[in-house]
């Protein structure tokens, strides 16, 4: 096989992977069972496929922190939902954040997302289509999301939790994948929170690089100030 060949073979089975965690249904088990057996080769898989959402969505945070947080970049607080092996964390920390938390379904991702030495603290088994219990609300200056929102993974009702995990006039920053955002009806929970005085989109990226042939659309949203008893 020359190298061609063997290049080609390389990224048709990274490919085959990528499809195969999108029809996973969100099935907490069945995921972290996956991801388990994927995480060596995750990265190369998706650096074949050119993966760009993690350095966007990074981009937008700092943009976020320069223009709206008046608190220092080393001193804001964010949380990384779904952080995987690290990605996003890496380069948020390349942007000079430094006060980054991360969590993941995935004991064997967030291990490596540990080993990066980014983050201050990793909590694995977190599974974002529940509560997220352990955290307090309004606890975090910016909650970013990357990958999260696709096929097979996080329902759209999770945004709830990120918007009440970040504290009033801080921002959720996520990224969805067209179809997902389709399918699962994304932007309707988006407008249902809105209506609910729980946050308001600032902007939206439409059609943005994401991962190979995928594209995907960038949120950033403003949470806003509500009594806790009335959020969502």
């Amino acid at each position: 096989m020359d190298t061609v060949d063997q290049h080609n073979a390389l990224r048709q089975a990274a490919q085959k992977r990528i499809r195969a965690s999108h029809a996973l249904g969100g099935d907490a088990d069945c995921l972290a069972q996956y991801y388990r057996k994927w995480a060596d080769s995750y990265e190369l898989d998706v650096d074949r496929e050119c993966y760009c959402g993690p350095s966007i969505v990074a981009e937008l945070a700092g943009a976020v922190q320069a223009a709206y947080i008046r608190t220092e970049r080393a001193a804001t607080a964010i949380l990384d939902a779904g952080c995987g092996t690290g990605l996003l964390g890496i380069q948020l920390e390349h942007l000079g954040f430094r006060l980054i938390d991360g969590f993941d379904l995935s004991e064997a991702m967030a291990e490596m997302a540990r080993q990066t030495g980014v983050y201050r603290n990793v909590e694995d088994d977190i599974d974002l289509n529940r509560p997220l219990s352990d955290y307090s609300s309004a606890s975090y200056d910016m909650t970013v999301c990357c990958g999260v929102f696709t096929l097979g993974h996080v329902h759209p009702h999770a945004l709830g939790e990120l918007a009440r995990v970040t504290r009033p006039n801080g921002f959720v920053i996520a990224s969805t994948c067209k179809r997902y955002a389709g399918a699962m009806s994304f932007e309707d929970e988006v407008m249902h929170l809105q209506e609910a005085g729980v946050l308001t989109p600032e902007q939206c990226l439409n059609d943005g690089r994401f991962l190979g042939e995928q594209d995907a659309d960038y949120w950033t949203l403003r949470v806003l100030e509500k009594p806790a008893k009335q959020r969502l």
